[in-house]
């Protein structure tokens, strides 16, 4: 049976929280042992723990605020809009990529697909 629509949003704050805040540790709990991810989609597909852990541990320690703005959950996958903002300095880069997942029946993430292009980002 499928991860319930509740648990499935529960990761999914937990997801956008963590990747803005959190350790990669923290970011890597989520996911399942065999997962993948693509990001953005068009790039390499990262297909081991390693290379994911690679991938997030890039992120960690920068000053950050994530925010989910939407959500459509349907049979263990999901599709949401959210907006990461990154201060560097006196700029602050905005980016709101559409993140689609699939969840093992553990609500734990199976894959990560991530759309968004250079041009979706804006800086002030």
């Amino acid at each position: 049976m499928p991860a319930s629509p509740e648990k499935i949003r529960e990761v999914i704050e937990q997801y956008v929280a963590r990747v803005a805040t959190g350790t990669t540790d923290q970011v890597l709990a989520l996911f399942a042992e065999d997962a993948t991810v693509e990001d953005p989609v068009g790039t390499e597909v990262r297909t081991t723990r390693a290379a994911i852990r690679e991938f997030y541990s890039g992120l960690e320690g920068l000053e950050q605020a994530g925010e989910v703005l939407s959500v459509r959950i349907a049979g263990g996958q999901a599709a949401f809009l959210f907006e990461l903002r990154t201060r560097a300095g006196d700029q602050t880069y905005t980016l709101a990529p559409i993140d689609v997942m699939t969840f093992d029946d553990d609500g734990r993430i199976t894959s990560m697909r991530a759309y968004w292009a250079e041009a979706d980002m804006s800086v002030s």
